[in-house]
């Protein structure tokens, strides 16, 4: 831009220019998936900043390029501090910067936090409308924050009569909340708190995991019923073994093998990947099967992909601009130094 402008878009101003829209991003998720797929897109691997001696503690920075007709570059910095939640705090806050694709020059700086849970949501939602059979009636969530409450309204958005869910935390006090916001904020919905995880994973056709768990706590191949859905968004719940008993779909196989997670554990320890059968997008756009025949539950892994955000991201952005929403810092970039007089 000539005046080297850069728009700065907060919470308040992502949360309307996505209100209400949850279908358009599923779409616009969907597209980005295809255009990763066919190799119009630049993924280098998360970059972790951990803290010595706060381990559970992590800032991740995801870089990308997405192309295709969306056209977006730029980077989310990501930070999980999940002691913040005793605090009063939320557990991530984010940025995006989003540059521009032709001269690299940074467009807009955006709050993430509320992009990052949306384009999850719809990640899952997208996946839950391609891998499950039939509308499920009930759906069981595990982990009571941020996450799991936004999967549950693309859940709504695809599943429409959707009647009830059960909702599981290991602090009580927060499955609690939980309950009393969804039934305040969807209608016609049953919202129940179970204490007894199996019980609940074993009624339930269609599963959530969204939770901070750092390394897997069930490992009974046995607890989901026959033909489920696993939405396994926090990558870190399930043993090897229970990986190994079902059909495994990701959004990417490299990078969903790393970091310590269920799927890079199970892969570690099988010496191969072979238990994976395919990317959600080869079922979108490459003809793979939606799932195998027979009982065995399907686990969606996604890792996450920061093209996902940056698509997301430049939606906004556009958003932004029609409508004249942000704030625009002038003259933010110096002048061009060629231009300087002598």
């Amino acid at each position: 831009m000539q005046n080297h402008s850069i728009l700065i878009l907060t919470a308040d101003d992502v949360q309307a220019l996505l209100h209400s829209r949850e279908n358009d991003i599923i779409e616009i998720v969907k597209q980005a998936y295809i255009t990763h797929r066919r190799g119009a897109s630049m993924l280098p691997h998360s970059v972790f900043l951990r803290f010595p001696d706060n381990p559970q503690d992590r800032i991740i920075g995801l870089p990308g390029y997405v192309g295709g007709g969306i056209n977006a570059a730029g980077m989310k910095w990501i930070a999980s501090f999940p002691g913040n939640v005793s605090q009063g705090l939320d557990r991530a806050s984010a940025t995006i910067i989003l540059n521009s694709a032709q001269t690299g020059q940074p467009l807009a700086l955006l709050e993430g936090s509320v992009i990052s849970a949306r384009r999850t949501a719809a990640s899952a939602a997208l996946a839950a409308a391609t891998l499950h059979r039939g509308e499920p009636a009930h759906v069981a969530l595990v982990g009571c924050g941020v996450i799991n409450f936004e999967i549950l309204r693309f859940l709504r958005a695809v599943f429409p009569s959707m009647a009830s869910c059960v909702v599981y935390d290991i602090t009580r006090e927060h499955a609690e909340q939980f309950r009393r916001r969804a039934i305040e904020t969807f209608v016609h919905l049953d919202v129940m708190v179970t204490d007894d995880l199996p019980a609940a994973l074993s009624r339930a056709s269609l599963v959530s995991f969204a939770t901070t768990a750092g390394t897997p706590y069930l490992d009974d191949p046995a607890i989901f019923m026959p033909r489920s859905t696993v939405l396994h968004i926090s990558l870190r719940d399930l043993a090897p073994q229970i990986i190994l008993a079902a059909d495994n779909v990701v959004d990417d196989v490299d990078h969903v093998c790393r970091a310590q997670t269920s799927v890079h554990l199970t892969s570690e320890q099988q010496g191969n990947r072979d238990f994976i059968r395919c990317t959600l997008a080869d079922i979108l756009d490459g003809g793979a099967l939606d799932r195998e025949e027979g009982d065995r539950p399907v686990i969606f892994s996604p890792f996450g992909l920061g093209v996902l955000d940056l698509a997301l991201a430049r939606d906004v952005y556009d958003q932004a601009r029609a409508r004249e929403r942000g704030v625009r810092i002038n003259n933010f970039l110096p002048q061009p130094w060629q231009r300087h007089e002598l």
